[in-house]
């Protein structure tokens, strides 16, 4: 397909990207942390540290990493919220030679224990809040080290205070035992009286496993590679670049950390990005605390802020959200969701700038498509291919479409993944033999190039930006004693975009709402759970015997 796409670019933002600066992203950071080593990095509850800090921490913790005797390659899984110990602990593990397993903390020991299991991480660094999942499962993995964090430990005097409130007067930290382990501060002054031994690193080599859902409703691991890291994070930088331009007053850039750093969106766009232009990422460590939030970004003159449509909105209905320093905001980047536009026309009302509305999956690093940043109105579209980047609209017999003709979006470009890890069948999948990544989207390209996503090939569910799979929820759901049969589908809701909706027939009468409800909390993270279940006394089904869920989602059946 001609590239049409390109006439649509802002000026000065280029066709290709070069990527021949960095052969790891170990070397993207360690050549910022060079040369920005006075400035913040990253803020967290009122406390910084700066590059020449994150340097030297990153190394302590990466040489401690290295004495225990874990090779190249070896996985170390990362289970925290928003916190300084985050961007160390990343920095530490890819500088080490390692690969980086980012898990969300708020996992179920079930969902925890596969993705240790699956991706055969050998260590992992966690915020003791969590501690607790982890003891009930640690057993049945190849985990050997593991380093608790605690909340204030990189907070100076104040952290002291910190951790008595989240430990004492919240009860934040559930009683935990893990023997063995070694505490965050602990490991940086043991790995102080080692030395961090230089990995030789190539563009092929993993860098991170990033969990994604399947179709089979196990979650696989997006194999992203060095280059695809580094790709993805100089599309953003130039795409970002028209704005940056306008505004020479800018420095340091300034980014609001609200998603959580183990989502893919966040990783690249709010982290790695972050530490590439030398800037100062601003960590909100519970961004559901509308108001600590606001709190945390008071006084501060914000330049960009990635979010989802769900926080935007809640953001936009808090009465103090006004009061905030947006004199310097040239961008929100709105991502993980659809924004809904009227959304979109408060926050611009309320702002001054735009929310970006982008494109992009786990397989993707995750940037695939966006906006201008020269952007003043909603589109409606998920924008333009970016630099480098290649999409082709196919039939399900692998036929191009025609422009303005729906069809499966499909992607070519150096931010796509190396394939699902230790998983050929499920890459074989969705690769396309000319190399293109099946998204399982359908979209239209119009004449300039834009991309509209009209509808889903897959029947997983949006919530808040988290993908989930109607597969998954299943499993877990026909394992109660009382189910006969289930089926998970996505509803619209106001504040999530989507929510799961859960048809069951009963096998055993006394089943109540409640039942199912108390048993998905247990087994299934906060996002994952139904919001609404309907009982009934059968299922459509194909003449194969297949649940058809489309019927149930458009309340056919």
């Amino acid at each position: 397909m001609e590239k049409i796409w390109l006439n649509s670019y802002p000026a000065g933002v280029p066709a290709e990207i070069d990527t021949s600066a960095y052969r790891s992203v170990s070397e993207l950071l360690e050549d910022s942390f060079r040369k920005n080593r006075d400035r913040r990095a990253f803020l967290c509850m009122g406390q910084a540290i700066t590059y020449g800090e994150l340097d030297a921490m990153s190394m302590k913790l990466g040489a401690w990493f290295q004495s225990k005797g874990l090779v190249p390659g070896a996985r170390i899984a990362l289970m925290m919220p928003n916190v300084l110990q985050y961007p160390v602990a990343i920095a530490a593990v890819l500088r080490a030679g390692y690969i980086v397993v980012n898990v969300n903390p708020l996992y179920t020991p079930r969902e925890l224990e596969h993705q240790l299991k699956d991706s055969g991480a050998e260590a992992i660094v966690l915020l003791e809040n969590f501690a607790g999942t982890l003891q009930q499962v640690v057993k049945k993995t190849a985990i050997k080290h593991v380093v608790v964090a605690a909340m204030g430990d990189l907070l100076g005097v104040k952290g002291l205070l910190v951790n008595f409130v989240v430990r004492r007067v919240k009860k934040m930290v559930p009683v935990w035992d893990l023997p063995g382990h070694v505490r965050f501060n602990d490991a940086l002054a043991q790995g102080a009286r080692a030395t961090l031994s230089p990995v030789a690193q190539s563009p092929e080599d993993v860098a991170f496993l990033q969990y994604t859902g399947g179709t089979t409703g196990v979650a696989k691991g997006a194999t992203l590679l060095h280059r695809n890291l580094i790709a993805n994070v100089l599309q953003s930088e130039i795409w970002l670049s028209p704005a940056l331009k306008q505004r020479p007053d800018i420095d340091p850039f300034i980014c609001v950390v609200a998603l959580p750093l183990y989502h893919i969106f966040a990783l690249t766009v709010c982290g790695l990005l972050t530490i590439r232009t030398g800037g100062l990422g601003v960590l909100i460590p519970n961004p559901r605390d509308i108001a600590g939030t606001i709190k945390e970004l008071k006084g501060i003159q914000i330049n960009t802020f990635p979010a989802v449509n769900t926080l935007y909105n809640a953001l936009l209905n808090h009465p103090d959200f006004a009061k905030l320093d947006f004199s310097k905001l040239i961008a929100a980047n709105g991502g993980g969701m659809a924004v809904q536009e009227a959304v979109a026309k408060r926050w611009f009302a309320t702002t001054g700038a735009p929310i970006i509305e982008g494109y992009g999956l786990s397989e993707t690093s995750p940037c695939v498509t966006c906006n201008p940043v020269t952007a003043t109105e909603y589109t409606g579209t998920i924008g333009l291919p970016f630099p480098s980047t290649e999409i082709s609209i196919r039939d399900d017999d692998n036929n191009e479409l025609p422009l303005g003709q729906a069809g499966e979006i499909c992607i070519r470009g150096p931010q796509v993944m190396a394939g699902y890890w230790n998983r050929p069948d499920e890459t074989a999948k969705v690769m396309t033999p000319d190399g293109f990544f099946k998204s399982g989207d359908i979209g239209v390209m119009d004449a300039r190039g834009y991309v509209k996503i009209v509808d889903r090939k897959k029947d997983m569910i949006l919530v808040s930006g988290f993908n989930v799979y109607p597969n998954e929820i299943e499993d877990v759901v026909a394992t109660l004693p009382g189910v006969f049969e289930v089926a998970a589908v996505g509803v619209k809701d106001q504040n999530s975009g989507e929510a799961v909706k859960l048809f069951i027939v009963k096998r055993d009468e006394s089943l109540t709402e409640a039942d199912v409800i108390a048993f998905c909390k247990e087994r299934l993270t906060g996002y994952k759970r139904p919001r609404s279940i309907e009982f009934r006394s059968d299922l459509p089904k194909s003449n194969v015997g297949k649940i058809l869920r489309r019927e149930l989602r458009e309340g056919k059946a």
